[in-house]
């Protein structure tokens, strides 16, 4: 029989630690406290699995938990923070700063023990990746590139979870490869040999979501002329990876919910009940945290996307693997463009190293396709690094510039969408994901501004023939 969760509890509320130690003693080892250089001592004799922290009205309070924290977090212990909505967004900034997770005080029991079994489960893993660690490691991990130890921590991960039948939220700015290291989960797994199915939450409308990702049944909607399987059945012994999950609406993060309780779901205006047999795969480039405390991602939906979470640094913080990452697109689009043994001069090197990359490894990678073309030797010099940086100027009409500062804040708003789409070739997800707004927004600043031009077309008729009256 596994032995029960240790469970430690620190409050200088008694009432809190009376509560909770009677209602969690059946299902977990609790140790309560009030001291914190007590409760210090029971990280050091316990064995202890999760530290609950109360949070309470005290202000040093927060200097005792991040005190705390730090302690617990050396010894490998996660701590899980308790606070009233007064001290949420310390809670949250606390957050920030390392500890797990939190939840809100007074607690719902069931919350709770969710949490501190997740995070439990976060410890264990913790721990095996420190064996793992203590091991040479390979630098490549599938399509992955870098030697980091970040990107180093992220193979460790993809290894640990491949082979494991939980949810996977991986965590990143865009542009970083999250769909990469989704497919290296899939690949390096037992389901590899089943379809990897990626599906952009961005690219498609709301009225469809249903239909696209349970299916329909002929005649469940005008125009259902067929039935057609949705991508929970193409995924099917694989892995469904289900990109932007916080762009999703409300209504749907209910639908989703319910499917992975389940594991199973039916058609739209189908009665058949189908099983879900594949590993879903979550990414998101958004605070899923605070998502959820402005109420626009459903709190029990977080906790079952983020089984294990897997963060993968801006390109900005792992400027080591640059040179690799920059050597491996010179190969791949120097054999597209019919140079081949193209190489990247160590001054053109220095020039990319000293971007900062808002846009991560895409952003890399167009810059360096552009430099590939620009190349007219067999080398591409810093010249031509430097030129590939350089994009067509916005075009915002000069009158319109020293408008009103609506109108400013239009054409600047249009030109970053025109650079976007230029820059993505015409592809309106891709350029959306980008700048890091929904597609559906991207449409509306675009339908605006095409209504302001034909409005200011129709004055403009309007005061020509004035002048000609």
């Amino acid at each position: 029989m596994a032995e029960p969760t240790r469970l430690l509890v620190l409050s200088n509320d008694l009432t809190t630690r009376r509560v909770l130690t009677a209602s969690l003693s059946g299902e977990f080892r609790v140790f309560a406290e009030s001291d914190r250089l007590v409760a210090e001592e029971h990280l050091e004799k316990s064995n202890i699995d999760v530290a609950v922290v109360d949070l309470d009205s005290d202000p040093s309070a927060v200097d005792e938990v991040i005190s705390f924290s730090k302690h617990s977090q050396m010894k490998g212990v996660p701590v899980v923070v308790m606070a009233d909505d007064e001290r949420r967004s310390a809670a949250m900034d606390l957050v920030a700063q390392g500890v797990y997770d939190y939840f809100r005080k007074p607690p719902h029991l069931g919350e709770l023990k969710l949490v501190v079994h997740r995070a439990r489960q976060h410890r264990h893993l913790t721990r095996d990746l420190r064996h793992v660690r203590a091991t040479p490691k390979a630098h490549k991990c599938d399509r992955l590139i870098g030697d980091s130890a970040a990107m180093q921590s992220v193979y460790d991960m993809v290894r640990r979870v491949a082979d494991l039948d939980v949810n996977v939220v991986i965590r990143g700015e865009s542009g970083t490869g999250k769909e990469l290291v989704a497919c290296a989960i899939h690949n390096l797994g037992t389901r590899a040999e089943h379809p990897f199915v990626p599906v952009a939450f961005g690219a498609i409308p709301e009225t469809l979501m249903e239909s696209e990702l349970f299916g329909h049944e002929r005649g469940a909607f005008t125009g259902a002329s067929v039935s057609k399987e949705g991508y929970f059945e193409r995924a099917a012994g694989g892995t469904l990876f289900l990109d932007e999950v916080g762009e999703l609406a409300l209504s749907t993060q209910v639908k989703l919910l319910r499917v992975l309780q389940e594991r199973e779901f039916t058609r739209v205006g189908g009665k058949k009940t189908h099983k879900l047999d594949a590993r879903v795969v979550f990414a998101t480039h958004r605070n899923l945290e605070a998502m959820v405390e402005s109420g626009e991602f459903r709190q029990d939906l977080y906790y079952r996307v983020q089984v294990v979470k897997i963060d993968i640094p801006p390109l900005r913080q792992r400027k080591e693997d640059l040179p690799g990452l920059a050597r491996h697109f010179v190969s791949r689009f120097g054999e597209s463009f019919g140079k081949p043994g193209l190489h990247l001069m160590a001054e053109g090197l220095q020039e990319l190293v000293r971007h900062d990359w808002p846009g991560n490894v895409r952003e890399l990678e167009n810059v360096v396709q552009r430099a590939v073309i620009l190349a007219e030797d067999t080398s591409i010099s810093r010249q031509a690094v430097q030129a590939a940086f350089v994009t067509e100027p916005r075009r915002v009409a000069g009158p319109q510039l020293f408008g009103t500062f609506e109108n400013q804040v239009k054409q600047f708003k249009l030109g970053l969408i025109q650079d976007a789409l230029q820059e993505a070739n015409g592809n309106k997800t891709l350029a959306a994901s980008r700048l890091g707004i929904t597609r559906a927004y991207l449409h509306r600043l675009l339908s605006r501004s095409v209504t302001s031009q034909r409005s200011g077309a129709v004055d403009d008729d309007k005061r020509d023939s004035a002048r000609a009256g």
